[in-house]
C-alpha cells in the first residue's frame, strides 16, 4: 500500500505547498484540482486496501489454497505433492515492512505461481516444507520407510543380487500404484 500513500503523502504537502506559497490562498481551480487527487488517492488506497483484506493464503495438510477478489472471487489450489520448487523474493523496502513475492513451481499446466505481497515469505516457504515433509511421513506410515526409499532398498537388494529384475519391478510398480 505503499504506493497509494505516497500519492497521498505528496498530494497533501502540495495543497499544504500552494497553501502557504501563494499569498491569499490557492486560486479554486488549484484547490478543486488538488482535492480531486487527493480522492483518486484515496480511492486508490481504499483498493488496495479492500484486495489486501480480501485475499487468503492458507497452506494445509494436502495444498496450498489462496482465494481472493472483492466483488468477483478467483481461487486457486496446488496439491502439495505435485509442488517441485518454492522461492522468494523481496526488496529491500519488503524486507523493511516484512512481505514479498512467493514463487511455488509446481508440475501442471500452469507451472510457476507467483503470489505477490505475502506477509513473511520465508516463514510461509518454511511451512509450506513443513507440511510437505509431514504428508511425506504419512504415506510412509508409522515406524516404515517412505515410498522412494522403499524403492531406494529394492534396487540395492537387485544390485546385490538377492532379488531379480523381474522382482525390482514388479514391486516398484506396485509401490508407486500406492502414490
Amino acid at each position: 500500500m505503499a504506493g497509494p500513500v505516497a500519492a497521498a503523502a505528496v498530494v497533501l504537502l502540495a495543497a499544504l505547498g500552494v497553501a502557504v506559497v501563494v499569498p491569499g490562498g490557492p486560486p479554486s481551480w488549484a484547490a478543486v484540482g488538488l482535492a480531486v487527487l487527493l480522492v483518486l488517492a484515496a480511492a486508490w488506497l481504499a483498493g488496495r486496501y479492500a484486495r489486501w483484506t480480501t485475499t487468503r493464503l492458507v497452506v494445509t495438510s494436502e495444498r496450498v489454497v489462496v482465494r481472493s477478489g472483492v466483488l468477483a472471487r478467483r481461487g486457486r489450489e496446488i496439491p502439495l505433492e505435485r509442488v517441485n520448487d518454492i522461492g522468494f523474493r523481496q526488496s529491500i523496502l519488503e524486507r523493511l515492512v516484512g512481505s514479498g513475492d512467493l514463487v511455488i513451481e509446481s508440475g501442471g499446466e500452469r507451472g510457476q505461481e507467483i503470489f505477490d505481497h505475502v506477509a513473511q515469505p520465508s516463514v510461509v516457504q518454511r511451512t509450506i516444507y513443513a507440511q510437505m515433509n509431514q504428508m511425506k511421513r504419512r504415506w510412509a506410515g508409522p515406524g516404515e520407510l517412505s515410498i522412494p526409499e522403499q524403492i531406494e532398498k529394492l534396487d540395492e537388494l537387485w544390485r546385490r543380487g538377492i532379488i531379480t529384475r523381474a522382482e525390482l519391478n514388479a514391486k516398484k510398480t506396485q509401490l508407486l500404484d500406492r502414490l
